[in-house]
């Protein structure tokens, strides 16, 4: 399940792309896919594991192209190992709202990223985010969890305040609201839950078959209640001296 768009990343052979905050590798998993030079980067090294082995597993099967590389990095997202205007790409899924000091890690994003390079940012969108705070405090009080709620305009602000070009918005995964509302409801560790057992087959069964009945519900829905929140930018001459000022970068 994609949230970032990559028809809009200009991703293929030798790109030079990061997943910061992979998690579970979704996102580096189809960047490899196309043909790109991926850095799947994480804080979470048993995770990274995981994500290691479906990399390997992708190119020794052939699904990721012969051309292309991968690899996984443990490190901290405000202090990224790499020199200035590394990368072609940056993806920054569902990260942003775990990070107290997010100003940091944004300007490390745009840090790394190449002059004309594409930035994709997603968070989880206010009102949904809202529903789960207002019905769980376990949602978001957990060790690692959520410490904010975006509004669209504010991390669109701190973003283009690094010299960044917003280039396109859109928003995601509109059936995944209702189903953390119904988990917040009933308790977010009560996965026997009947209704939110229930809920989870519908969501893999769209994930698996891609009917158009849900297709087509989830486009028609993603404007009022998408999950998520994705945006795009371009990386502008003028961002290359206010993202380095004040950093020091390690190499690998």
């Amino acid at each position: 399940m994609l949230t970032v768009d990559f028809d809009r990343l200009g991703i293929g052979p030798s790109t030079t792309v990061i997943d910061v905050g992979c998690g579970a590798g979704r996102h580096a998993f189809e960047a490899y896919r196309r043909g790109a030079d991926v850095v799947a980067f994480d804080r979470d090294e048993a995770e990274l594991r995981s994500v290691d082995t479906i990399l390997r597993a992708m190119g020794e099967t052939g699904e990721a192209p012969a051309g292309a590389s991968a690899k996984v990095v443990v490190g901290d997202a405000l202090k990224l190992p790499y020199a200035d205007h590394t990368f072609d790409c940056v993806i920054a899924s569902e990260i942003l709202e775990h990070i107290p000091h997010d100003d940091a890690a944004i300007a490390e994003l745009i840090r790394v990223l190449k002059p004309g390079g594409t930035l994709a940012v997603s968070v989880p969108r206010w009102l949904p985010e809202q529903v789960c705070w207002l019905l769980s405090d376990e949602y978001h009080s957990n060790e690692g969890g959520h410490v904010r709620i975006y509004r669209a305009s504010e991390l669109r602000g701190k973003i283009l305040d690094g010299g960044m070009t917003l280039t396109h918005t859109h928003h995601a995964h509109a059936l995944h609201s209702p189903f953390w509302w119904l988990k917040c409801a009933v308790g977010v560790q009560n996965t026997d839950h009947r209704a939110v057992t229930a809920y989870h087959k519908l969501l893999v069964w769209d994930l698996m078959q891609r009917p158009k009945i849900t297709q087509l519900a989830e486009s028609l829905l993603n404007p009022l209640v998408g999950k998520s929140v994705a945006m795009y930018f371009v990386k502008s001459q003028e961002a290359k001296s206010r993202a380095t000022e004040g950093y020091s970068v390690a190499s690998v």
